[in-house]
């Protein structure tokens, strides 16, 4: 086996364990982007509105999320680019332009979702208004920041002990919450779409669940990670990042499984009007009691404050690897929240904001997944590791099951019957 030296080092012989705890963190970071709050929103509205009914659509798009994951990781092992620098480098100058611009709107549109999230918890524990939250969220995000100075582990280790105490909230609800497993185990493999509201839903779970910046973000995080002088090596690397995907997305997968679950649970039977965050916690106390309700707005807050930080690496990498310009952290919090700030000002309803950013950020998906295919199927840019027939055949279903879902709804938004 080989050891994986970090910090720029060299891959030598020794213990595979250890070279894979070297190896992982990119997974982990990526993965708190699938816990956000627009993950809190679509998945309570879906199991208070479906109960288990839409299960299949938080699995499907985790399988989804885990392929293109891994391949935006192998992007960047074996290119030492990121996916925004290899846009920029291979298209065209209006089209890298047209695709930062969507990317841009997306970065929007996740800190929309993770503000009010972080903004919401904060709301409801200490009784401020949401304003008010909302600085303090930004506050809290700009000085977690800097524990990227310490170096990528100090952030890494972070934001895997947010990712861990979101999981433990999860795990206390599901021992408190009254489930009906059979319909859990029918339901996560059933598709099945009621009517157009579920619909609106579902796609709201896809755009949350398969984070536009965390396929840009993830490229980075492994790029130039290690040295690597074979392509052996890069190999190994590969393997490991790959268990890692599946492991930090299979957690990410799972804590959003349980929100829904929770929501079914709680709600579906007398509370199916429950579709706002904070009608949501107000609810749990008197039905599951003050421990799960402490439990759901901890988690919240936690979701928050991380996808916050995770979204401000994002927008960093995408912006420099887009069009060159390297602005301060804090001018980089200011762009992106205005609009949160502007949505809250004028009273618009704070859960109807967060699945629509959902839907938005599903719009957006498919420019950077679109760019993941062409890229990981070219020998030109990975060489030996060009994704195989059966990876490009699984990635381009997906990636068209994702732009089928948006097709349909902007036919259902217009009244137009689909023909399914």
């Amino acid at each position: 086996m080989q050891e994986i030296l970090a910090g720029g080092g060299s891959v030598r012989r020794r213990g595979g364990l250890r070279s894979f705890f070297l190896m992982s963190g990119p997974a982990v970071i990526a993965a708190i982007a699938y816990v956000d709050p627009g993950n809190f929103s679509t998945n309570i509205q879906a199991g208070a509105g479906y109960g288990y009914t839409l299960l299949w659509v938080v699995l499907l798009a985790n399988l989804v999320a885990m392929l293109f994951q891994a391949l935006s990781a192998r992007l960047g092992i074996v290119t030492g680019a990121n996916l925004a620098e290899l846009c920029r480098d291979n298209f065209r100058r209006p089209v890298v332009m047209a695709m930062w611009l969507v990317s841009e709107i997306a970065a929007c549109a996740t800190d929309l979702a993770e503000f009010l999230g972080g903004a919401i918890g904060l709301s409801l524990l200490f009784h401020l208004p949401l304003l008010v939250g909302m600085g303090i969220t930004a506050i809290i995000t700009y000085a977690l920041l800097l524990f990227e100075r310490g170096g990528f582990r100090s952030m890494e280790l972070l934001i895997g002990l947010f990712l861990l105490i979101i999981s433990l909230c999860y795990l206390l609800e599901m021992l408190v919450t009254p489930v009906q497993w059979g319909q859990v185990g029918i339901h996560v493999l059933k598709p099945e779409i009621p009517d157009k509201q579920a619909l609106l839903i579902a796609v709201g779970i896809i755009g949350a669940t398969i984070m536009p910046h965390a396929l840009y973000l993830h490229s980075g995080l492994t790029q130039n990670r290690v040295k690597t002088e074979t392509a052996a090596q890069k190999a190994q690397l590969i393997r490991f990042s790959n268990r890692e995907v599946v492991v930090a997305l299979a957690l990410a997968g799972m804590v959003n499984m349980a929100i829904l679950i929770m929501a079914a649970g709680a709600f579906h039977q007398g509370h199916q009007d429950v579709a706002e965050i904070e009608t949501a916690y107000h609810t749990l106390t008197p039905l599951l009691g003050k421990a799960a309700a402490a439990a759901f707005l901890l988690s919240l807050l936690i979701s928050g404050i991380s996808s916050s930080i995770v979204g401000t690496m994002a927008g960093q990498m995408i912006m420099q690897g887009f069009v060159g310009f390297h602005i301060p952290v804090w001018l980089r919090r200011v762009i992106t929240m205005i609009p949160a700030f502007i949505v809250v000002g004028l009273g618009v309803n704070t859960t109807e904001a967060l699945v629509i950013s959902q839907v938005v950020l599903s719009f957006a998906l498919p420019v950077p997944m679109i760019a993941l295919l062409l890229f990981t199927r070219s020998p030109a840019i990975m060489g030996v590791f060009a994704n195989n027939i059966f990876t490009q055949l699984l990635a381009v279903a997906a990636a068209a099951l994702v732009l089928g879902l948006n097709i349909v709804l902007i036919w259902q938004q217009l009244r137009l019957p689909p023909h399914w």
